[in-house]
């Protein structure tokens, strides 16, 4: 396996590493403090991530989430995503390489038709919208994407949609105009043939946002909302691809969303390690350096070798993407989203505790990152339901 980065993917690398220092990590408290001045409850975006993105497609940093755009393999994109994960709430959106955005930007230029690719593609790869995915609810074991209970009803030439969804992510931003949501439209059908996805939009009467969701107490900007869809109607032309291809699509859309998150994960837990050294290092107790106790050094030897563990396997899954498809590597890509987020959790909470009490506050992206590394333990498929797909493959080698 050749890790090796293009020449393409080492000019955007270096573009990317000089952004970050010169523009993204100067961004941080100015993002927060205008969060702060406009209330956490308003999810309206902070005027420096326009800045942001207006210097990053300057740059030629814009999209490279999507291979037919910027010429990237998903190899070449695991370092530059890994990159954005250290400032996961800002990096990412200044690229327009964001969740739930790239995942469904995918499976519009997978499986959209020209309409929906030129009324809703085009715009969100342009950055001038936001999307949203709708599958969980909240009266069923999202889990398992069978249970889901969201009719979408033929009615003519409309489809009628009914039910509830929450932890949509994105929401909450008005300039989110497209829902991407995933119902039943034949509840009597096999298991896997049963779900097909529709786009609504926002303003479609019978859409309802009902909440937005904190985690851990943080009101993300986006939002992550509880929706109600009552008597919903839209044309019959907003299915995508057709009747019965719902979860098809769900599981071509959340193999690279997955590793996406994965590959932003990792470099959460390489800041958190940095900023673990760079305070061991500052910081004396009972007269020496942090650094130079024992279980210190221990701590900051094991979260190293944890990082490198799992980026290897972030890469190797990368790759045979790159070489032999999401299919090929569907065992790789339950596992890297068990330890992924599991390696970014640890790390990070060994960095919490060398901080002491200032590792729980604000005053360090810590607490904040821990919070969005432990919710992914949970979504995309919590770690249960990746672990029992991983036992199942070991069970077919070996049975």
């Amino acid at each position: 396996m050749d890790f090796d980065l293009s020449a393409t993917a080492r000019d955007r690398m270096a573009e990317l590493q000089a952004f970050m220092d010169e523009h993204v990590y100067p961004a941080e408290p100015v993002y927060h403090r205008q969060r702060a001045d406009a209330g956490w409850d308003d999810h309206s975006l902070p005027p420096v991530v326009e800045d942001l993105k207006a210097e990053a497609r300057r740059r030629g940093l814009w999209n490279l989430f999507l291979p037919d755009v910027s010429g990237l393999s998903v190899t070449d994109y695991a370092p530059l995503a890994e990159l954005t994960g250290r400032s996961p709430v800002l990096a990412p959106q200044a690229l327009n390489c964001s969740a739930p955005d790239t995942g469904n930007m995918e499976v519009l230029h997978m499986f959209g038709s020209a309409e929906q690719r030129e009324r809703w593609l085009e715009p969100l790869l342009d950055g001038r919208i936001r999307s949203a995915f709708a599958m969980t609810e909240p009266d069923v074991a999202s889990s398992d994407a069978t249970n889901i209970a969201t009719s979408i009803v033929r009615d003519g030439d409309d489809y009628v949609v009914n039910g509830r969804k929450w932890w949509i992510s994105g929401a909450a931003d008005p300039r989110c105009e497209i829902f991407v949501v995933m119902g039943k439209t034949d509840p009597e059908g096999p298991a896997h043939r049963q779900q097909s996805m529709i786009l609504i939009p926002r303003d479609t009467p019978g859409l309802e946002i009902v909440r937005s969701l904190p985690v851990f107490g943080y009101q993300d900007q986006e939002g992550h909302c509880e929706l109600r869809f009552t008597d919903v109607r839209v044309p019959a032309a907003n299915l995508i691809a057709g009747e019965g291809e719902g979860f098809s699509i769900a599981q071509a859309r959340l193999g690279p969303g997955r590793i996406h998150h994965c590959m932003r994960a990792i470099g959460m837990a390489e800041r958190a390690l940095e900023l673990m050294v760079r305070r061991a290092e500052e910081r004396v107790a009972f007269g020496k350096p942090l650094a130079a106790q024992g279980v210190v050094q221990q701590q900051i030897a094991e979260s190293r070798l944890a990082v490198e563990q799992a980026r290897l396997l972030v890469l190797k899954t990368a790759w045979l993407i790159d070489n032999r498809g999401t299919k090929e590597a569907r065992t790789e890509i339950s596992a890297i989203k068990v330890a992924a987020p599991r390696v970014a959790v640890e790390v990070l909470d060994r960095a919490i505790q060398v901080h002491g009490g200032a590792g729980v506050s604000g005053d360090y992206p810590l607490a904040e990152m821990y919070a969005h590394a432990r919710a992914m333990r949970i979504f995309d498929g919590p770690d249960e339901v990746h672990l029992r797909a991983l036992a199942r493959q070991e069970a077919k080698r070996y049975g």
